[in-house]
Formats: C-alpha cells, structure tokens, sequence
C-alpha cells in the first residue's frame, strides 16, 4: 500500500476511537507509529500493555517520551481507562487513540445498547471488520451473535454474508470510517472490495495482524 494508513483514514488531532473486532489493537498500534509528534495509545475498555512503548499508569503533566501507552492496572494483566480523562490526555499529546471495544479475539462485532464505549470528546471513529469471519456461521464468527443476527434478518447458524456483513455495519452507523482487516487471499480480497461497495461510509482494505 503506497499510502500511510493514518494518511488513507484522516486521523486528526485529538481524540480517535478505534472500534469493531479483528485488529482493533494492530491498527492502533501501526497508526502510532506512523503518526507524527506525540501519541498517546489507551483504552476505554481492556487491552494489554503495548509492549514497544512506555508504559504510564499515574497522572501525567508532561509525556516521558514521544510515544506512550496509558492506562489503569485491571485484572489479567490488561489495562483499564487511564486515571486521567481523555480530555486531559489531548492537551498533552498531539494524538490520543482510543480502543473503545470488546470482541473477544472474533472477526465480527454486533454492539449492544451500552457498547462501544467511545469518548464523547473523540472527533472520529474508525471501525475495523476482520474479513475472516465472512462465509462462516454467525455463531461462530461473530461477538454478540444473537444481536449480529438480529441486525441482519437471520439466524444465530446462518453463514456470515458480505450482504449481510454490510446490513449489520450500515445499521449501527457507528463509524466515520471503516478497516475491512485481514484482506491476505484473493478470497478475501473479493470479498472486501463487495463489502466496501455496499457500505454507506468510506472503507479500506488492510492485511494487519490481529
């Protein structure tokens, strides 16, 4: 791909939540590296350490380096929303990128009332779609299975289709943007392409990990 990813998304200043299931934390994690100036990478929600980055788990007044992870001790080893609001954090960072969701390790992601936990200061939203989960059943695939199916007139064990992949995204309209991820066979390519054509905001394809 010749362009940055943060450039292809128009990440902005301030406050960006990253939502959705099958790379949240990979694309968070490319996009800090190639943003320019500070960042900060945090969630409102769980996620582990970023281990190439310092961590910050007490207050701040200034960044201890360009680059950081923050957040609050959970249990697991993750973190947790760090003790600062994200409002505060934008006034130290050029950057501050939100995971603001759950979905348990699976491609897809169907939202329920009180999900994804964006901040309310965030100036856009990015949601990631792991196209793996495409063509298997939605139990299977998908987090919040029963609400996946919902959203899309099916069943809990009917196949995952691009059609009804783009019903369920298009429905929630929770996104600026969005990531179809893990685009790395032809399969899956074709696939993305159909969906990006069928959805009502602007999508790209991604080969992250995750």
């Amino acid at each position: 791909m010749s362009a940055e990813l943060s450039t292809l998304l128009e990440i902005r200043r301030g406050v960006t939540a990253l939502i959705g299931s099958g790379g949240k934390t990979s694309l968070m994690l490319r996009l800090c590296r190639e943003l320019p100036g500070t960042v900060i990478v945090c969630t409102s929600t769980h996620i582990f350490p970023a281990e190439d980055l310092p961590l910050v788990t007490e207050p701040m007044t200034m960044l201890p380096a360009r680059k950081i992870c923050a957040g609050t001790w959970a249990e697991n080893g993750k973190l947790t929303a760090p003790v600062q609001s994200f409002e505060e954090l934008a006034l130290l960072a050029d950057y501050v990128l939100v995971e603001a969701d759950g979905s348990k390790g699976l491609p897809l992601k169907a939202h329920l009332a009180h999900e994804p936990v964006i901040p309310a200061c965030a100036n856009q939203t990015i949601q990631v779609l792991g196209l793996t989960g495409l063509g298997r059943r939605i139990c299977d695939a998908a987090h919040r299975p029963e609400r996946y199916a919902e959203l899309c007139d099916a069943a809990v064990n009917d196949l995952a289709t691009v059609e009804r992949a783009a019903r369920v995204l298009n429905t929630e309209a929770l996104a600026d943007r969005y990531v179809l991820n893990q685009a790395d066979d032809l399969e899956e390519q074709k696939w993305g392409r159909t969906l990006a054509a069928l959805l009502e905001r602007p999508a790209i394809l991604t080969k992250l990990k995750g």
